[in-house]
């Protein structure tokens, strides 16, 4: 099998040779979960992670199971190298090949920019270990299988945090335009037989942006519908959407970021978050 004609680096249909295999990282909340069931929606094999939330992870394996889906979930940290090569050694022996990788586990701390003495070393050491390393080591686990199923693609989640340079933390913003770097990076040396591609979301309701943000998630949500050029904030679906127009479309889209953010960026908005 050629690099082209690899479901992972064709617009036809993902069931076209061996049914293909993802890797969703965080693939039982949020983003990645929605990523997940649309992937499996698909026909692709699956292996989603959890660092903590294993119920909900669990729950989508489930979800996906009784829909005729095949998944193996698994507790892996992608903060940590050896985790992120058991994963793809649980896909390559679950399932033989990988075709994608969606690097979708990524963590932040909510902290006003103004409060520079609330952002420790340990901040920026466990944010850029997770957001960027962790992408970057899950990256490199799956480049020998993905090659020898014939090429694939790498989807990186960012956020327009790094373009804006306003977010939940000032460290969370750098972690994102350095993954930005890393998606052009890892585009141009893999080449040709996996594409490397980032999406970037605006503000996306749900629990993780809830928790974080409290008492004040509903009237910043609110904001957002009213100023938008859109007049929506971001579904974990409508950013799943993205991902999946990542993998299943043009086989000669590399190295770009896809913001799917409301037009948050066009508006020229600012997130506040204090």
């Amino acid at each position: 099998m050629t690099a082209a004609s690899n479901p992972a680096n064709s617009p036809a249909s993902p069931l076209t040779a061996a049914q293909p295999v993802a890797i969703v990282t965080g693939g039982g909340t949020g983003v990645g979960q929605a990523t997940a069931l649309k992937l499996a929606a698909l026909g692709y094999r699956l292996v989603i992670n959890y660092s903590r939330s294993r119920d909900d992870a669990e729950a989508t394996a489930a979800e996906i199971t009784a829909s005729g889906g095949q998944i193996r979930c698994l507790q892996a940290d992608v903060a940590s190298d050896e985790d992120c090569r058991r994963l793809a050694a649980a896909a390559t022996q679950a399932f033989g090949r990988i075709d994608v990788l969606v690097n979708c586990a990524g963590t932040t701390d909510f902290i006003p920019f103004p409060q520079l003495e609330q952002v420790s070393t340990e901040t920026w050491l466990r944010l850029y270990q997770v957001n960027v390393v962790g992408a970057f080591q899950c990256a490199r686990a799956v480049v020998e299988p993905m090659r020898n199923s014939g090429g694939g693609c790498i989807i990186n989640v960012s956020s327009v945090a790094a373009q804006l340079g306003q977010g939940s933390s000032i460290p969370y913003c750098c972690s994102k335009a350095a993954l930005d770097n890393l998606t052009v990076s890892l585009a141009r040396t893999l080449a040709p037989q996996i594409r490397v591609n980032g999406i970037a979301p605006g503000f996306i309701a749900g629990r993780w942006t809830q928790n974080g943000l409290g008492e004040r998630y509903e009237a910043i949500r609110h904001a957002y519908e009213h100023s938008l050029p859109l007049q929506q904030v971001c579904q974990p679906a409508d950013i799943a959407d993205g991902i999946l127009s990542l993998i299943t479309g043009s086989r000669l889209v590399t190295g770009q970021t896809l913001v799917v953010d409301g037009g948050m960026l066009i508006a020229g908005y600012q997130v506040k978050f204090d």
